[in-house]
């Protein structure tokens, strides 16, 4: 049977990833326009598919952190109807999504990878929030000699010090963003900072980057406090009191989600923010910024993703088309889900195979276009060059948001491939 490949509409071609024509399909398009899939199931007739369906087992922490793992699920599932709208990989396959969710705890994360790869028969591994899930799956991955991509983990072990021939990360890192932050944080006058993180591999390795690469840049700086929360427990009263009693000028900070509103809350309300900067990790990502309202946070120097703001065809495509088929604004989850599975889908068709060692090869340099840009998972490393938006956090019509804003390009910000190989392990 000879494979169909629906003839993309103006819209979808601005969002064509560079190795893999996967695209939104006409009938998408029309989708868009119209009131969603029912419209695009009668624009055009389904994708045939000549050859055995390639089956990726999806991992995320969909009930432990709903608030970015829906949103990060909608935009896989976005790509995923979009890829094969164009007819799927290699040419001649479907691409399948087989999910599960770990609870966030590791070691069910390890038990259902076990599951998908035994009883789903799966050919790749994709997703995971938590660093340390992230790193557990990544050691079954290495040990089961099966690709993975993890979405969203941010520890730089993952790619580092415990990274493995088989597992490849999409986000920026710890560093990386500690770094873009610490280019602003360095301009300040402040000298005395202080720090709040979750107690896990995540938190733990934010603050030590940070306090690393500041101090290159300002050695004049000290840290006089730390705060170390159980995450998701962060009792905020006594570590407002705690922060506030150390009298720093600055604080960094890296809680977020719920520990996150309950600390803007308790220091806004106890003057902890009154004539300090702070700095912080991930708080301009809409899902922790918005849901606070007009309580966000005035002036915090932060990294995120103000999608409202970002008019770049390929962007304003991506928003369009998800706003479309889901009645909701994406979220930084949203457009981390969506880069996921297109790199998955580029990096089966680049190996013309769904066995792991050919796409492993393939994920290896792999360069895909994306709403956010060119995006290169390193050959030297595996870990990719997607950035994030630099800016600080305001309140418009009612809700937290970013103004001046800057994309930090995430290749800019990672150690020569040299430097970065030499922090592996030996294969």
């Amino acid at each position: 049977m000879k494979h169909r490949h629906p003839t993309a509409s103006p819209l979808a071609k601005l969002l064509r990833p560079a190795t893999l024509g996967a695209t939104l399909s006409v009938a998408l398009a029309a989708a868009a326009l119209t009131g969603g899939p029912a419209a695009a199931q009668s624009a055009k007739e389904p994708v045939k598919f000549s050859g055995a369906p390639v089956r990726v087992g999806e991992i995320n922490s969909y009930t432990g952190l709903p608030a970015f793992t829906i949103p990060y699920r909608q935009g896989w599932q976005l790509a995923l109807e979009e890829i094969n709208a164009e007819g799927g990989v290699i040419g001649c396959c479907e691409l399948q999504v087989v999910s599960r969710d770990d609870a966030g705890k590791p070691d069910d994360a390890v038990r259902v990878a076990q599951e998908l790869v035994t009883n789903e028969a799966v050919d790749v591994l994709a997703g995971t929030y938590f660093s340390h899930i992230g790193l557990a799956v990544a050691d079954f991955a290495a040990r089961n000699k099966m690709p993975f991509v993890a979405a969203e983990p941010l520890t730089d072990a993952i790619t580092w010090s415990k990274g493995n021939r088989y597992t490849f990360r999409l986000r920026p890192s710890t560093y990386m963003q500690a770094a873009m932050l610490v280019e602003e944080a360095a301009k300040l006058p402040a000298k005395r900072w202080a720090t709040v993180a979750p107690n896990y591999e995540y938190g733990q390795s934010a603050v030590a980057w940070f306090k690393q690469l500041l101090k290159e840049k300002r050695p004049d700086v000290e840290f006089v406090a730390e705060q170390w929360p159980v995450q998701g427990k962060l009792e905020a009263g006594p570590t407002v009191q705690a922060l506030a009693a150390a009298k720093p000028d600055a604080i960094f900070n890296v809680t977020f989600g719920a520990d996150l509103a309950k600390f803007v809350r308790e220091g806004e309300g106890r003057g902890l923010f009154r004539n300090r900067k702070v700095v912080s990790l991930l708080t301009g990502e809409p899902e922790y910024l918005e849901p606070m309202k007009d309580e966000a946070p005035e002036g915090w120097i932060v990294t995120g993703y103000p999608w409202d703001q970002i008019d770049t065809p390929a962007h304003k495509a991506f928003v369009a088309a998800y706003t479309a088929r889901f009645k909701d604004s994406p979220k930084a989850g949203s457009i981390v889900g969506y880069i996921t599975m297109k790199a998955v889908a580029a990096a089966i068709t680049k190996a013309k195979s769904a066995n792991a060692e050919p796409i492993v090869d393939a994920l290896a340099g792999l360069t895909i276009d994306s709403p956010v840009g060119p995006v290169t998972f390193r050959a030297s490393d595996h870990q990719a060059t997607m950035g994030a938006y630099v800016g600080t956090t305001t309140v418009k019509d009612g809700r937290g948001t970013m103004k001046d804003w800057r994309y930090a390009d995430g290749a800019n910000y990672l150690p020569p491939d040299d430097a970065a190989r030499k922090m592996r392990p030996a294969e």
